[in-house]
């Protein structure tokens, strides 16, 4: 069942699909490790100084990205056209140029870390609005 998108002060919100509340739950669990995953990750770059960036952590803090995203599109069809969709297309250009030394590995990792905490914290009505 998806519900067409509502508005808020004239701004659209994305299409709205079912999510079982079991995955609302399973989803408060891996975002845990998925915070952990990254700041690991992040510390390890902002710390430098000989501390390779843990790939174990890192690859934490991908695969339960990914299931993250997954989740989310559950609820949010149109995640790709939303504020929340585009940071996360963002943070994985910002960490993708870090890897490929197209930035400054720690400004760009520090940014895309930033970035996830802002975006994640917009109210709802913002972070799901629809952008195009």
């Amino acid at each position: 069942m998806v519900e067409k998108g509502g508005t808020c002060e004239g701004n659209r919100m994305g299409r709205i699909g079912h999510r079982p509340f079991w995955v609302l739950h399973l989803s408060v669990l891996i975002r845990a490790v998925h915070q952990v995953g990254a700041a690991v990750y992040l510390t390890a770059y902002l710390l430098g100084d000989g501390i390779a960036p843990a790939s174990g952590y890192a690859l934490v803090a991908y695969c339960s990205g990914v299931i993250l995203i997954f989740t989310e599109w559950l609820r949010h069809r149109q995640l790709y056209r939303e504020i929340a969709g585009l940071a996360t297309l963002g943070k994985l250009l910002l960490l993708g140029a870090a890897m490929h030394t197209l930035l400054p590995a720690v400004w760009a990792v520090l940014a895309a870390f930033v970035l996830a905490s802002i975006c994640a914290h917009l109210p709802k009505q913002l972070r799901h609005r629809l952008l195009f």
